[in-house]
């Protein structure tokens, strides 16, 4: 039986491989280690690749997250809407910058945050809105705009799995006053490590990010305010200028992937992602659903193949947060149910795909 990963890095870092053997050895000859060229003309790259005006790197996604809510004046009391069905990083983020996470649930169809649950969570205890483009399909921002602006609302996205999303001719993180990314291995640009990114058009916000992301200072030896050590390094800065280069490409070929699954399971009980014209969508993962996901997922299993569940208990239900249960979010709880991730990234064979697709069918056919 030949087994179909779910994901296998290595594939990558073989086509790379004397791309980032170069830069490896350039980072060894200049001897600079933290905040210095390549990290500077990383911020200015993937910031113009978004459609924004300054990058701020930091350490992780959620310290993108939490250092945006917190140079935007979080504070305790503060209420933050965003997403029931979202990675739990989300939530921390907004709690360990002193405010309380309000959870919206989301549209059936795109699985993203719903604007009328948002509207409908809304107090006057609310300062902020973070919308979480999941999956890799961007939340609807021209509505949650209209909904931020008539609440006054201060929108910090999301963009952990939307690494070159867009809707309305615009890039996912230049929709609101800042847009958050996540560098983690296994996202559509992915590091070595941890590794995160805040993108804006405010100078003074990404002044100020700048000095929390070092421990407060506004040179060596000022401290201005009380900062974290959340620096993004100059080696992952390097690989990940590299790995700029291909996104586009890895992402076509994501969306040419998606087709293909959607052209192979089209007519089988499933709910399947949308698929936006041009380049809208850049599917970091291939979400379906099923009332029988465990079944299924367990039929796939058996024949070698690999699936993840994005994500089995919604946020409002975790432990931390079951505080915000008093305000049901019923799709988001009957997607966690459903949800079922197939293979699918830049270098998942055409041939790999095709057995995914045929024991899905085989799964319906033996029900």
């Amino acid at each position: 039986m030949k087994r179909v990963p779910f994901l296998d890095l290595t594939r990558q870092d073989r086509e790379l491989e004397e791309e980032l053997h170069r830069d490896l050895e350039d980072f060894l000859r200049r001897g600079r280690h933290i905040l210095d060229g390549e990290v500077r003309a990383f911020e200015e790259e993937f910031a113009g690749y978004c459609g924004s005006a300054h990058g701020v790197g930091v350490a992780s996604g959620t310290d993108a997250l939490l250092l945006s809510l917190r140079a935007l004046g979080a504070c305790e009391g503060d209420e933050v809407i965003t997403a029931a069905l979202s990675a739990p990083p989300t939530a921390v983020a907004i709690s360990l910058a002193g405010a309380r996470p309000v959870f919206a649930d989301i549209d059936p169809q795109t699985l993203t945050i719903d604007p009328a649950s948002v509207e409908e969570r809304v107090s006057p205890r609310t300062r902020f809105l973070v919308p979480v483009h999941l999956f890799g399909n961007m939340a609807d921002m021209p509505r949650l705009e209209k909904v931020a602006t008539r609440h006054g609302l201060i929108m910090v996205e999301d963009c952990a799995q939307a690494h070159g999303a867009g809707a309305g001719g615009k890039r996912a993180g230049s929709w609101g006053t800042a847009g958050c990314f996540s560098f983690y291995p296994t996202k559509n640009l992915g590091a070595y490590g941890d590794g995160g990114m805040v993108v804006t058009d405010d100078p003074s916000l990404a002044q100020r990010l700048r000095m929390l992301r070092d421990y407060g200072r506004e040179d060596r030896d000022t401290l201005h305010e009380v900062g974290l050590n959340s620096r993004l390094d100059e080696l992952q800065a390097s690989f990940l200028r590299t790995k700029l280069g291909h996104l586009e490409a890895w992402n076509r070929r994501r969306r040419e992937l998606a087709r293909r699954y959607l052209d192979g399971l089209r007519d089988l009980p499933l709910g399947l992602p949308p698929l936006p014209g041009g380049e809208e969508h850049c599917f970091h993962l291939f979400v379906v659903t099923c009332r029988e996901r465990d079944a299924l997922r367990a039929h796939l299993a058996s024949r070698g193949i690999e699936t993840a569940v994005h994500y089995p208990l919604p946020l409002h239900l975790q432990p931390p947060f079951r505080e915000n249960a008093a305000h049901p979010c019923p799709v988001a709880e009957r997607a966690a149910r459903e949800v079922l991730s197939l293979p699918l990234y830049p270098f998942l064979s055409e041939e790999e795909q095709d057995t995914v697709v045929a024991a899905v069918r085989s799964f319906f056919r033996s029900a």
